[in-house]
């Protein structure tokens, strides 16, 4: 399997359940290992970044998860900001990015709500936002919009078009062809893992 997204692109990696879509989402993640071939983010071979060095090249990607991903005792500010609080950003900075960016995702009246008083088109924006926070390279979404309704689906949808304005690339796995199909953006068709 071959495939190049230049930066600033959004591309839906597209096919049924099984096909695999997660399983490509991990590698370039570096979750999982390739067994074979080469994997290239900007021009840094993944492949051959040690497992110490795991953290960092982490710190170029943006995770979307379909079930969020959120710690539950943490309030939406917080989900948000702990990556940059990972990554040693001084807290005045990360206050104002936070606030940057729960207004661009629409959550900045609930910054001090926790998960569960979140509905899931919130809670998966507070994902997206923790994602678009740090800044990424490329932002990789994991059937993002599988467990929302259709409205809620194209608010997502927008949210990772404006990340790509920025430079952001953009790879999003999902089986709803009828979702994406309006978007008039390019796809990446799996079927059993080709």
């Amino acid at each position: 399997m071959t495939f190049h997204i230049p930066k600033g692109e959004l591309v839906f990696l597209m096919g049924p359940t099984g096909a695999g879509k997660s399983t490509v989402l991990k590698t370039i993640y570096r979750d999982i290992l390739i067994s074979s071939g080469n994997l290239y983010i900007n021009g840094e071979d993944v492949g051959k970044v040690r497992r110490r060095h795991v953290p960092h090249f982490r710190r170029k990607i943006g995770m979307v998860f379909q079930d969020y991903r959120l710690i539950p005792d943490r309030t939406v500010y917080e989900n948000i900001a702990l990556p940059l609080h990972i990554q040693g950003v001084p807290k005045k900075i990360i206050k104002v990015k936070v606030h940057e960016i729960s207004e661009k995702v629409d959550l900045k009246n609930r910054i001090n709500y926790y998960p569960s008083q979140l509905s899931g088109g919130e809670k998966q924006r507070v994902s997206i936002a923790r994602a678009l926070v740090k800044e990424p390279l490329v932002i990789l979404a994991d059937e993002p919009t599988g467990n929302l309704d259709p409205n809620v689906s194209d608010e997502i949808l927008d949210l990772l078009e404006i990340a790509t304005a920025s430079g952001t690339s953009v790879l999003m796995s999902t089986h709803n062809f009828p979702l994406i199909k309006p978007r008039k953006k390019r796809f990446i068709e799996l079927n059993e893992g080709r």
